[in-house]
Parts: structure tokens; sequence; C-alpha cells
């Protein structure tokens, strides 16, 4: 981006931050060595370094002064053994201008430069940010991360606020290059659903995508998550067949170079075709995803989103014979987190789950909301109120998990409502999830990037059968 958009953002941010004394510390990323100091994992640069500076390398920080507007930029030069491995590097004025910042000074003046002052910082997620800004400000090293959603008590809440309501609302800049993200989504997943065949591993499909999101961005968003279970939500062993008669959910993001993140969800049945069983269940979650979109519009709060698609599930559900009852109490009860123990989405942005090392309760929720205590509705991790340039995932699921079944069972939760003796025919289906990147926009939402991949029942097999002529075809 034009150097101009950072001052712009830093402008901003001081506005928000009117009234308040003292010094704003942010702190990039240094490299982190996997196996030893020379081999190191995958260079990423903190988030909110990149939204005020853009400055893509390790090793900077930066000061800016709340009373003064001064701005400093804090590195060190290479030194020839730097330029010998890596070659040669713009200097650290040069890396400042083009951020327009014109003031720099050598590392070892943060220190001096924060001294008597009070110190501004976000939480950090990276243990030896952590161990810096200890060394930096005295704290111990503990403090320095957010306590569970709740965020992190020694971090400047009005920083942190700051930086949130920016970062919320993404600016038509930043739309591009999500939609770009999307863009890149799309074409991994169109790898992964058409490198479905039987006995094929796993691996080889995750492989595939992978390849394309380094060969082209960033690299993926998060670890992917390709799996023959989906009722358990993070599996990232590769190391399966694929079965007949299974469902393969398939839950991956793209970050391009500019660092923005895609996210998607699609659920596959491996022969190509859904049995009866799992086409009413993947019904009921395309329907649920399809109302969450619906309803997503500026002022409404995406947690009464989330409650209308529990309704609406639960609903759906009851024709099945898994539950009975009045669907507005079992909603009230928390009943839908047996079948969706998550919330109904996110934000995105330069994170996939966007700032929430700041805290999820402060991202996700507006000053008048308090978090449930409820299964499911208790996971939420975006409440808010919408507003037009928020960057939303829509990812409603059903999952029939054995040991949680069983421990509602046994506490006797949902006696009378749920059907634990039809639940139990369930055991081995898995889950299903669907999940899209929402926009939205002044008059309602649109799903980033220029194509939706296949979401209707009929449509996944019949892009399957097209997949596999075409494979047939080539051969």
């Amino acid at each position: 981006m034009d150097k101009s958009f950072y001052i712009n953002r830093r402008q901003a941010l001081l506005d928000r931050m009117k009234g308040e004394k003292g010094i704003i510390l942010f702190l990039g990323n240094n490299e982190s060595p996997a196996q030893y100091r020379d081999n190191c994992y995958k260079w990423r640069q903190d988030s909110s370094w990149l939204y005020f500076f853009g400055i893509d390398e390790p090793g900077f920080a930066a000061t800016i002064d709340l009373e003064s507007s001064e701005q400093t930029i804090y590195a060190d030069d290479a030194g020839v053994d730097d330029i010998i491995w890596s070659g040669p590097v713009p200097t650290v004025k040069e890396r400042a201008l083009e951020t327009g910042i014109g003031k720099t000074a050598p590392a070892d003046a943060l220190a001096d430069a924060l001294k008597g002052r009070r110190v501004h910082f976000l939480p950090t997620g990276r243990y030896d940010n952590a161990v810096r800004l200890s060394q930096l400000l005295g704290y111990g090293v503990e403090d320095f991360f957010s306590e569970g959603k709740k965020g992190c008590p020694k971090a400047s809440l009005p920083l942190v606020k700051a930086v949130i309501e920016l970062r919320l609302v993404k600016s038509p800049e930043e739309i591009i290059l999500m939609d770009k993200a999307c863009d890149l989504g799309y074409r991994m997943h169109t790898i992964a659903r058409k490198g479905i065949s039987l006995g094929r591993v796993e691996q080889e499909i995750v492989g595939d995508m992978e390849g394309l999101a380094l060969g082209e961005g960033w690299g993926v968003s998060f670890p992917t998550i390709l799996t023959q279970h989906g009722e358990i939500f993070h599996f990232h062993e590769h190391g399966h067949p694929i079965e007949p008669g299974k469902l393969l959910v398939i839950d991956a993001g793209v970050e391009n170079n500019e660092h923005y993140a895609s996210d998607f969800t699609r659920t596959y049945p491996t022969s190509g075709k859904f049995s009866g069983r799992q086409r009413d269940i993947y019904q009921i979650v395309y329907e649920c995803n399809e109302l969450a979109f619906n309803l997503t519009k500026p002022g409404v709060s995406y947690r009464d989103v989330h409650l209308a698609v529990s309704s609406l599930m639960l609903d759906r559900l009851g024709a099945l014979g898994l539950v009975c009852g009045d669907t507005a109490s079992m909603v009230e009860d928390g009943i839908a987190g047996l079948f969706m123990p998550h919330g109904l989405g996110h934000n995105i942005g330069l994170d996939v789950h966007d700032m929430e090392d700041l805290g999820e309760d402060l991202v996700g929720y507006d000053q008048d909301q308090k978090r449930s205590s409820l299964p499911g509705l208790g996971s939420l991790r975006m409440a808010r109120k919408l507003k037009a340039g928020n960057v939303i995932s829509d990812e409603p699921g059903i999952y029939f998990i054995p040991a949680l079944i069983g421990q509602w069972k046994e506490k006797g939760i949902g006696k009378g409502c749920i059907n634990y003796g039809k639940l139990s025919e369930y055991y081995g289906f898995g889950g299903i999830r669907l999940e899209d990147d929402v926009l939205v926009t002044e008059d309602g939402a649109r799903r980033l990037g220029s194509r939706r991949l296949p979401i209707e029942a009929t449509e996944v097999e019949e892009a399957m059968a097209e997949d596999s002529l075409q494979a047939k075809e080539q051969k």
C-alpha cells in the first residue's frame, strides 16, 4: 500500500487516543527459531504492526508520542554478515520513509525513549515479544498476554479499543485485497474437491491445496483442516485414505501476499453422492448458512443471527425426530449447543480470527453485551451489532459428537426434548460445516470473492460428477 494509508491510519489512531498522555509502543515480530537459531519458522509479521506501519521485516519497533505526535522507527541497519547471507536490503531510514516516518533510531535507543513515560501497548501472542516487553517495561512475561477471552489487564485499554475500532471496519482498499484472498481460496478449495477420490490419502489433497497457497500467496491462513471426522473441529491428521460413504470436511484458507486471509469450509460426500441421512443433515446446515447471510446487515447483532440460526436448526432437527418440544424454549435452554457447540462466526482480516490476540470479548462484543454461558452461544466469537465494512464468517454446522452426547445424556440435559435413542443412530456420522466469508455492506451483505464455491447439495454432487468425468478424460 502507498505510505499515505499508513500515515492516515496512524493519524486516525491519534485522533481516537486524544486526551491520553504518554507514548504508544508497537513491536514488530522477530524471527523465531524452529530448531536452532539459523533455522527459523516461516516469517510472519505482527498484524497490528502491518496495519499501522506495513514494514514486513523482522527487528523493527516504533513509538508514537501522544503529546507531541512525534513518530519514531527503531531498528538496526544490516551489517556485512547479514548482507552476505541475505543480500543488500534497504536502510532503516529508507524503510521508515516508505511508511511516512522521518525519524529513526537504533534498536537499543528504545529503552531510553520509554523511561519515565506512561507506555501504551497491545497484548502480544508471541512469547519472545512478551520477553522484550518485560525487559522494557518491567512486568512479568505472562502479563503481556490476553487472559483467555477477557483481554490483557496490563495492556492499554484505550489503545486496544482504538485499534479494534479501526481494524474492524475494512477500507475499500482492504476489501479489494480480501476479495483477492477469497479468489485464491476458491481456487484452493476447487483443487481439493477435484482431488477427492476413493483410496487417495488425505495428505495428498492437502499438499495440492497448499501448493497453490504457497505458489500464489503467502501460504495458508491457518493449518488446513481436511478430515473424514468432521465431528472433531480441528483435526489436522491427514494420513487416512478416502473411504466410501464418508463426509469429508475441508476447512481451509489462503493468506495472500498482502497478508489478508480467506476462510472457507465445504463438506463433500466421499462417494460423490450424499446418502439420504447425509443429505437431510446437509440441507439443514445449508439452510442455516443461507438464513445467516440473508439476516446480515448493518444494525443487526450477529448474536441475534446466531440465535435465529439455532432456532431454524432445532426446528429442522425436530422434523427428523432428533429433538421435540417448543423451539423457542429449546433455544433459550441452549439445546442447539449439542449439535453446534461453536459460534456462528468470527471476524476476518489480517488475522483469520481477526485481532483475537487483543481479547476475544473486546473484539467481538459491544460494551452493552455479555458473553452467554449457554453451550454454543457461549463460544460465539462475534456478537456485535454489525457495521458496513465488517468482514465475518458465516459457518453453521451440525456435528454428532459421541462423547458430548454421552455427557449430556448422563447429566440429564435436555431430558424430554432430546431423543437420545435416535441420536445413537448417528454415532459415526461425523459432522457438516459450511462456511463463507461475508462483507457487511451499506444495505445488506455480499460474499467475498468473485465466485462462490458450490454449496447446495445437488450442485455439489453435480460438480463432483463433472470432476470425476474430467479426471477420466485426462487419463
